[in-house]
């Protein structure tokens, strides 16, 4: 963690959470040094007044920069970019400043929320937290297949473009590319082959930011 940063800045989540994954790959990609806490699900926190007064829904991460505090794992990556890019005041190249470009980015993180992680929830639950014993498998491969058919909308964009929005790699990719490794993690389906998909994917999983945050065991 590089200290090029003014005040520290503190994310509060599990290292596990796909969202807290993505807020610690963008802070890689901007190297910048930051503090993490341990918070949700096995280590608590996250339901104590003092989390919640930062955090009213009692979800992981939230940042602390200073007295600014901020929740939501797409927002708290698009102020990185704006507070601490390079040029802070056009932002960073992972975040475009004009206008088309970066409605572009925003489409992808909002999707993400609206489409994407709603489909690989139960399949990444089921295959990753849920004994075997206790899997429901006819079940989980219905699951899976709706999560292929919302993955191959990014397959057919990704038929003319190197990156998410075009030749530069941006927090849209980050965004996905934080849920194409639980897609490609889980096992003991039948997923389709997705050509576009997995050579998107093996660009991101050379950047160092995926190799320390997004490639380590999912648990």
């Amino acid at each position: 963690m590089a200290d090029n940063n003014k005040q520290q800045l503190t994310i509060w989540g599990r290292a596990n959470s796909v969202n807290v994954q993505k807020v610690l790959w963008c802070l890689a990609e901007l190297d910048l040094a930051y503090e993490r806490i341990d918070a949700g699900m096995q280590f608590g926190k996250n339901n104590e007044p003092a989390y919640l007064a930062m955090n009213p829904n009692g979800r992981v991460p939230t940042l602390v920069d200073g007295d600014y505090v901020l929740w939501e794992s797409n927002s708290v990556m698009r102020y990185l970019c704006m507070a601490y890019g390079q040029g802070s005041e056009q932002g960073s190249s992972i975040y475009p400043s004009q206008p088309k470009a970066r409605a572009g980015v925003d489409r992808w993180l909002d999707w993400t929320l609206s489409t994407l992680q709603p489909v690989d929830r139960p399949v990444f639950w089921a295959l990753v937290r849920t004994p075997i014993e206790k899997r429901d498998m006819v079940a989980i491969q219905k699951d899976v297949d709706a999560e292929a058919a919302v993955w191959r909308i990014v397959v057919a964009h990704l038929a003319t473009r190197r990156f998410i929005e075009g030749d530069q790699f941006t927090i849209a990719d980050i965004a996905l590319g934080a849920f194409a490794r639980r897609w490609f993690g889980v096992e003991g389906v039948t997923k389709p082959k997705l050509p576009n998909l997995e050579r998107w994917f093996s660009q991101l999983t050379v950047r160092p930011g995926f190799t320390q945050f997004i490639a380590p065991p999912m648990t």
